[in-house]
């Protein structure tokens, strides 16, 4: 996954059971889909950067595909579903030559990183792409979950938008640092997070817990107030929508 020490530690310790507790097969299934809806069909070598456990890796339909992961416990199990096509490396210095791919694919990435290091992930995707290469990552991930319209997403948007910092993968910065590597917007694509909706009370839980990262910004107060009025919606124990994630394309020039 991403290039942060740190995120690397939890992903070694978290890789046996990432797949099973983030959306498993189905998602896997989703996003491969998005990628081939925007995958020329000349292209014979795509990098996946942060390629996690291959589970999505395995899914693009190119002639070669091959994933990059910094972390060892990430690599190991990318490597078991792509055998001899699965390196160790950190995507803000990837190990690939200059103009060297057709393709790059970032899924679940730039949001990890920090705004200096997105920056120069993006540049060495840009760097080994070849000229007419093409660069798909997705954007806007921590939007997933509020995008189609809910009673839980009402009372949530409002509350975290008052705790969440400018996100380092914003459609916009995104599209703004891509042109100045000589990256052109060339679609986009939308896909669902199947089996990943939370009912009110799983809503509640987590944000009790501070596992959402903005919560660990909130006071006390602030969160048990949010999370009473979840405890009051209707459908207790009903999942709300799936997170629909936004999938985006470049040319490089």
């Amino acid at each position: 996954m991403a290039g942060e020490n740190v995120l690397v530690l939890n992903y070694d310790a978290e890789a046996s059971t990432y797949d099973r507790t983030r959306g498993g097969d189905a998602r896997a299934v989703s996003a491969a889909a998005a990628i081939g809806a925007l995958l020329p069909r000349q292209v014979t070598l795509v990098a996946d950067l942060a390629c996690g456990t291959g589970i999505v890796t395995a899914r693009v339909a190119a002639p070669r595909v091959i994933g990059i992961d910094l972390s060892h416990g990430m690599a190991r199990l990318a490597a078991a579903r792509l055998p001899g096509r699965v390196a160790r490396g950190d995507v803000t210095a990837v190990p690939l030559a200059d103009g060297s791919v057709d393709a790059v694919v970032m899924i679940w990435l730039l949001h990890l990183l920090d705004h200096a290091a997105s920056a120069r992930a993006l540049a060495e995707a840009a760097r080994v792409l070849r000229p007419g290469g093409t660069l798909l990552t997705t954007v806007d991930k921590d939007e997933a979950y509020y995008v189609t319209p809910s009673d839980v997403a009402e009372l949530i948007v409002p509350v975290r938008a008052r705790h969440v910092p400018p996100p380092s993968d914003a459609h916009d910065r995104v599209t703004g640092l891509a042109t100045a590597l000589d990256l052109s917007p060339a679609g986009r694509t939308t896909f669902p997070g199947d089996g990943q909706g939370h009912s009110p009370r799983g809503w509640a839980e987590l944000i009790l817990t501070r596992r959402i990262p903005w919560t660990k910004r909130a006071d006390p107060g602030t969160l048990a107030a949010l999370t009473g009025r979840l405890h009051a919606l209707p459908g207790q124990d009903r999942p709300r929508a799936d997170p629909v994630y936004r999938l985006v394309s470049f040319t490089k020039g």
